[in-house]
This record gives C-alpha cells, sequence and structure tokens, in this order.
C-alpha cells in the first residue's frame, strides 16, 4: 500500500454530449484554473470532434480523456445524454 493520499484536483470539467448533428460534444469547466481547463478542452475536443457516442472509437479516446484529466488532477463528468438503464 502507499502512504500517498490522493491529491485534491485541481479543476473540474464536464463533458456534455450535443446530439448527433455535429459539433457532437462540449467540454466546460465548472471550476478551477482557467488555463489549465482550457488546454483541458483543447485536446477533448480534438479527440471527440467527429465522434458520435456510438462510434467504436469513442470508448478508446473516451479512456484516453479519462486518463488525461487524471494526469493534470482534474475531476472528470460525462454527460452522454443517456438514462441509466441504456448505460
Amino acid at each position: 500500500m502507499s502512504d500517498l493520499a490522493p491529491a485534491a484536483p485541481r479543476a473540474h470539467a464536464r463533458i456534455v454530449y450535443l446530439g448527433p448533428v455535429s459539433p457532437h460534444w462540449d467540454v466546460y469547466g465548472d471550476w478551477g484554473d482557467r488555463t489549465l481547463l482550457e488546454e483541458f478542452r483543447a485536446r477533448a475536443l480534438a479527440r471527440l470532434v467527429l465522434l458520435p457516442r456510438d462510434d467504436p472509437q469513442f470508448r478508446r479516446n473516451r479512456e484516453r480523456i479519462n486518463r488525461d484529466a487524471e494526469r493534470e488532477l482534474i475531476s472528470l463528468e460525462w454527460d452522454l445524454g443517456l438514462d441509466v438503464a441504456e448505460i
């Protein structure tokens, strides 16, 4: 076991699925360093720009975005527009 406590998040972002018509996604920074959030937003949108949520590439890119947020200490929330029962 590690003696290190998890670090507190430096920011929080929400990634929202806008629908089947492009643009499909938007990233909102709820709180935290604006520069950090804008850089994260640019990287996340670059991975999602042409992907609807049902595309097989979406799952791989979602994991990459989650790892990026973890490295940057950004708490992340996904709003895929689905009911919990559908997920």
